[in-house]
């Protein structure tokens, strides 16, 4: 079910979304939602060039490795 969210935007910035769901003939509810989740896949998830350069990373890969075999034993801590 679609959900209401009121959102404030100064003149420039609402000009700015303004302009850029007009080129793309869409409402601008539609380019801001289209455009914040597209943001949060990219920030959420690697890309297929990432994700080869992690794997073939071993000593990442040993690390990664590592850390989940001490989480799962309960050793160690978070850092913020």
């Amino acid at each position: 079910m679609p959900k209401t969210l009121t959102l404030r935007l100064d003149e420039e910035t609402y000009r700015l979304f303004a302009t850029a769901a007009q080129a793309e003939n869409r409402s601008i509810a539609n380019l801001i939602a289209t455009a914040a989740a597209a943001r949060l896949r990219e920030q959420q998830f690697v890309d297929e060039y990432e994700m080869a350069e992690i794997r073939a990373n071993q000593a990442l890969l040993e690390r990664l490795k590592q850390g989940s075999h001490d989480a799962r034993q309960r050793r160690g801590g978070f850092v913020e």
